[in-house]
């Protein structure tokens, strides 16, 4: 049967988030649904976590309304919670049964979350109403302030005063993004531009595979699929049907059993011990690069999909610069795709990722951690060092900020905190700038005469790897990577869309 993935909340700590960084531009981290899975009448968890605060929400009773308008604020009972929110009507529309529905947008939230809500269930907001504030655990550690783990860097945690100084630091740290009014004026112009295009989701739900799937963001399919209810994907080829019954004429003769391109790395599975000390067998991965001059409509089909996921993504079909790497998972049907990330063939900045994102079927296995892992081991078989394009979006922050601490944490203990930041660079391939980043939010490097002093003991960095669980049974192996740097003829220019 299909499995389907809804959305909801959840104070469980996530192990792997959903990627889907490049070219979010949010001021402040926006709330992320917990993915649930439902298999029949069980529900199994299996996704991420809210990363701030859910917005107050007023208790007050208010009037019966007939109706209301785009632009009205409301109170709304959401789907993923079955709690009220406060909201905004985007759209109305009236439903089979003559019952008028509102696309709302729940305020402080990401539009990942936005959804139809009937009108049995909106109700009149009214402002100076009682105001209910519940506090979710944080998708990083989940930790609170004075318990390892708990970032004193937080502007208002602990009893850590706020003040612009330290705004400011924070921000730069974690690469948070200017509101629009403080964009200059053309790139608030094309931000409202955005937000006015794609501010509904022009498709629901996805099935591909054995997946039914909520989307989250609007995507810019062509005009006479761009408005279905639900899309059809071919899970081997990525071809998108309007109809289920012309999927399974496809499925019918359709060969392809993975993506195209060159395998550059395979792992049969592994076996992994529980806490209970029972083995089971990893699944088996496998990596495939996939050359967007060569295999355009496969390329241009996944940049679709992922755009349902991602917010902010520019690139759809200018694919013929990039190259793909398509993490996949293995059984006896074929290679089911699970995640991928995109780099640039000639790059002028030390960009060794473009885009990243890992489907919401295959989050908290690991896979998020894995392709970023992998992005460093080709730069380091190119050797030179890499950063992934910026803007980060707010879960690509909370991704790399934990690749990066495990990464730094490990190779600080293993040199006894007795290493220079130049070799630590040199081993890992990690910049310089996200290095002193991400020791500066651990509170483990000084500035000092000039330079930057890595200040460290042995138990503080035993205290902070507890608090980043490794992946073992999803961690990159490298010598099952068979790769060496592709050459290309001719520099092909990148375009913006």
């Amino acid at each position: 049967e299909k499995i389907r993935t809804l959305t909801t909340y959840s104070n469980a700590h996530p192990r792997c988030l959903l990627l889907a960084y490049n070219e979010t531009l949010y001021a402040s981290l926006p709330h992320i649904g917990e993915k649930m899975t439902e298999v029949t009448a069980p529900h199994l968890e299996t996704g991420v976590q809210p990363e701030t605060a859910e917005p107050a929400v007023s208790t007050s009773a208010a009037p019966a309304k007939k109706g209301f308008e785009v632009g009205e604020k409301i109170l709304a009972l959401a789907t993923f919670d079955g709690q009220s929110h406060l909201g905004e009507v985007i759209e109305k529309k009236a439903s089979e049964d003559c019952e008028p529905e509102y696309y709302v947008h729940y305020s402080e939230l990401n539009k990942r979350m936005d959804e139809w809500v009937p009108a049995s269930k909106v109700q009149p907001y009214l402002p100076g109403g009682t105001m209910l504030s519940v506090t979710l655990a944080s998708p990083r550690v989940g930790a609170t302030p004075g318990t390892p783990g708990g970032d004193s860097m937080t502007p208002g945690s602990g009893d850590r005063k706020l003040t612009r100084n330290l705004k400011r630091r924070y921000d730069e740290i974690h690469h948070v993004e200017k509101p629009v009014e403080d964009l200059n004026p053309i790139d608030q112009v094309l931000e409202k531009e955005h937000d006015e295009k794609t501010k509904m989701k022009n498709i629901e739900v996805i099935e591909m595979g054995k997946w039914e799937v909520d989307t989250w963001y609007y995507a810019p399919y062509p005009e006479e699929y761009s408005n279905v209810k639900r899309m059809y994907i071919c899970e081997y080829c990525l071809k998108y049907m309007k109809k289920e019954k012309t999927l399974s004429k496809h499925q019918a003769t359709c060969t392809q059993r993975s993506p195209p391109g060159k395998l550059i790395y395979h792992d049969q599975g592994r076996e992994i011990e529980d806490a209970n000390g029972h083995t089971t067998q990893s699944t088996p991965l496998s990596v495939f690069e996939v050359d967007g001059s060569i295999d355009k409509i496969y390329c241009q089909n996944l940049c679709l999909i992922a755009k349902l996921f991602l917010d902010h993504k520019t690139l759809y079909f200018d694919v013929e610069p990039f190259l793909f790497y398509i993490l996949t998972e293995q059984d006896e049907n074929g290679h089911h795709v699970a995640g991928y990330f995109s780099k640039e063939k000639h790059c002028a900045e030390e960009y060794n990722l473009a885009c990243i994102l890992t489907l919401p079927p295959y989050q908290r296995k690991g896979y998020g951690r894995f392709l970023i892992s992998l992005s460093y081991e080709l730069s380091k078989k190119e050797g030179r060092v890499g950063t992934p394009e910026r803007p980060l979006s707010d879960l690509g922050q909370v991704s790399y900020r934990g690749y990066w601490t495990r990464v730094l944490l490990d190779v600080l203990r293993e040199f006894r905190g007795s290493v220079s930041i130049k070799h630590i660079s040199t081993i890992t391939s990690i910049r310089h700038d996200d290095i002193v980043s991400t020791l500066q939010s651990l509170h483990l490097i000084k500035y000092w005469k000039g330079q930057y002093i890595i200040s460290v003991t042995p138990k503080i960095i035993e205290e902070h790897l507890k608090t980043v669980p490794d992946q073992p049974h999803s961690a990159l192996i490298p010598e099952n990577l068979n790769w060496t740097p592709p050459v290309f003829a001719a520099k092909v220019e990148r375009t913006k869309s």
